[in-house]
């Protein structure tokens, strides 16, 4: 029996264990992949560290600079050296099935292996949950489909006509690196939103992805809010006219191509779906903490704008990465905050 278990060792389970480390508090951490890394494993091979958007330090820790080294060794090593360095108490390979309260005590259950815990956190992240909508005729589609989770890479595109689906950040990289080399279209549900030029106010952003959690509605991303940039790396493909040849979303996929209402046709031999995540959840819905508002609601704590962790259902378990800690920044900020949450539902019980 623990007083803490922490669900995923990507970069919110580190500093979640980090933090209750420093805070004295006995806990495991269990991970579904057989080695640490986290979603950074799984990463195409072209992205560089030069490419990412950025790796935030790990308590204590500095991250990986900038450079051309591939992210998906550079990451997943600097991760297995800050567990080996900090003796991280990590369990793998162990996917959960199923949190369940058991009396004043959760469950977490994997296959026939269980643990009993006082406390959770949850730092499971999006990445094993991609998001592909449904579209009638997809699966008589004879060319390729990916989503960005399962992205084989640019040479495997390179020379080929392809469409990407998404109005998202992802989809604005995935373009910039397709349309020099590909003959890419871009398809889009709703007018992508752009940055009107003003600075990037990331408090106010946070604090509004936060106040929608609070209230236990569905979160959204962090760039609905702020809107679109390109980075400089997306400027060659911006050169090409790509981002202002946007197609509103199609009716239907056929064999070979996609199709609109209008009976405008075009062919392609790839799909790509920059659609993006939903929160790798499934595993808590014993413990029915959805509100009804579709998302699980969140307390404040302390007034911190990344401080909303703990579940308003159950005030034993804290979700990291969820939110308006979705990002490896804010994931550092609401794994403190989530430590402090432990430490206090800790000591009452004893």
């Amino acid at each position: 029996m623990h007083d803490a278990i922490v669900i995923g060792a990507g970069q919110a389970g580190l500093a979640a264990s980090a933090h209750l480390a420093r805070r004295g508090i006995e806990h495991l951490v269990l991970d579904a992949d057989d080695a640490p890394g986290g979603a950074w494993r799984h990463r195409w091979d072209d992205l560089t560290m030069r490419d990412v958007h950025g790796v935030a330090d790990l308590p204590g820790e500095r991250a990986p600079a900038r450079s051309d080294e591939r992210a998906n060794q550079a990451v997943p090593a600097y991760f297995a050296d800050y567990e080996r360095r900090r003796a991280v108490p990590v369990l793998r390979p162990v996917p959960v099935d199923r949190v369940e309260s058991e009396g004043e005590l959760l469950v977490v259950r994997s296959g026939e292996r269980a643990w009993h815990t006082r406390t959770l956190v949850n730092a499971t992240g999006t990445w094993s949950h991609p998001f592909i909508p449904t579209v009638p005729g997809a699966a008589d589609f004879r060319g390729e489909q990916f989503h960005t989770a399962t992205f084989p890479g640019l040479e495997h595109l390179r020379g080929r006509r392809a469409l990407v689906v998404g109005g998202g950040a992802s989809a604005v990289q995935f373009l910039g690196m397709l349309a020099p080399v590909t003959d890419t279209l871009w398809v889009t549900r709703r007018p992508p939103v752009w940055m009107n030029g003003g600075e990037f106010d990331g408090l106010r952003a946070v604090t509004e992805v936060e106040e929608r959690v609070v209230a236990g509605l569905a979160p959204r991303s962090v760039v609905s809010v702020t809107g679109l940039a390109l980075r400089p790396q997306e400027q060659a493909a911006a050169r090409t006219g790509i981002y202002e040849r946007r197609l509103p979303m199609f009716s239907r996929i056929e064999a070979e191509g996609v199709r609109w209402d209008s009976g405008r046709f075009e062919a392609v031999d790839v799909i790509l779906w920059a659609t993006g995540f939903r929160p790798a959840l499934r595993h808590l819905a014993p413990l029915h903490l959805r509100a009804p508002g579709g998302g699980i609601a969140l307390r404040r704590i302390d007034g911190n704008v990344q401080g909303a962790t703990t579940a308003v259902a159950d005030h034993r378990v804290q979700l990291v990465g969820y939110g308006p800690s979705a990002s490896t920044i804010g994931a550092g900020h609401a794994a403190r905050q989530a430590a402090l949450a432990v430490e206090r539902v800790v000591a009452r019980g004893r």
